[in-house]
């Protein structure tokens, strides 16, 4: 975590300093344009590329799997088309793989890849949004509940997460109003169908609705 924050805080501060936040802003590679601008194009900006380059493509592999079980998931309890669930022999969510990366292909394919970063941008920011409320909203509403993980600060430092986080959604339509307005559209319209069909279907018997019947029956009989 430390190296993490300390090098976040390295290019935060040292990359627009050597170049110039404009100049930044209009560059693909920012970290990589730095080095040539100071040291000029040798072998230290083109090992930094090519590491960076590695990094991304390793991240592939747990974004493939992040995305096809987390659709697996969202299917088998119903929120999504249950055919999205659907497995081959060899238990693999093979239409949950297949589909989501199709319609990446298209998207990265056809699509303004500044607009999709953005898009990106504004859920994760949201998702941050959400995590912190409910945080907040968990430790109002049971605070005796056993928990195996503390979070360093308690309220006080997700509540100051919250205040970063909307800063940061607020951002992303001073950025690019269109991305920020088709994330919302999007949202909306997954908002929709949960409400007047899918929440009608869910699988009981799902994982998920398991946990959350179980802690509802407990919450009754104290």
């Amino acid at each position: 975590m430390a190296v993490l924050v300390v090098s976040a805080a390295a290019v935060l501060l040292l990359a627009p300093g050597a170049q110039g936040a404009q100049a930044l802003s209009e560059s693909d590679n920012p970290l990589v344009s730095v080095l040539e601008a100071g040291l000029g194009a040798g072998w230290l900006s083109t090992t930094v590329n090519y590491i960076g380059l590695l990094g991304l493509i390793a991240s592939f592999f747990s974004i493939i799997y992040a995305y096809s079980r987390q659709t697996f998931a969202l299917s088998r309890a119903g929120y999504l088309p249950r055919v999205l669930s659907r497995t081959n022999g060899r238990k693999a969510p093979t239409l949950a793989l297949v589909i989501p990366a199709a319609l990446g292909f298209v998207l990265a394919a056809f699509g303004n890849g500044d607009i999709l970063i953005n898009l990106a941008v504004f859920g994760a920011t949201l998702s941050y949004v959400l995590m912190m409320v409910a945080h907040q909203v968990l430790r109002a509403r049971n605070p005796e509940l056993p928990r195996p993980y503390r979070t360093p600060g308690g309220r006080i430092t997700t509540g100051i997460a919250l205040l970063l986080a909307l800063a940061a959604v607020v951002a992303t339509f001073l950025v690019d109003v269109v991305a920020a307005l088709c994330a919302l559209v999007a949202l909306a319209l997954l908002m929709a169908w949960f409400g007047f069909y899918s929440r009608h279907h869910l699988v009981a018997a799902a994982p998920d609705e398991e946990f959350a019947a179980l802690a509802k029956a407990e919450e009754e009989l104290e």
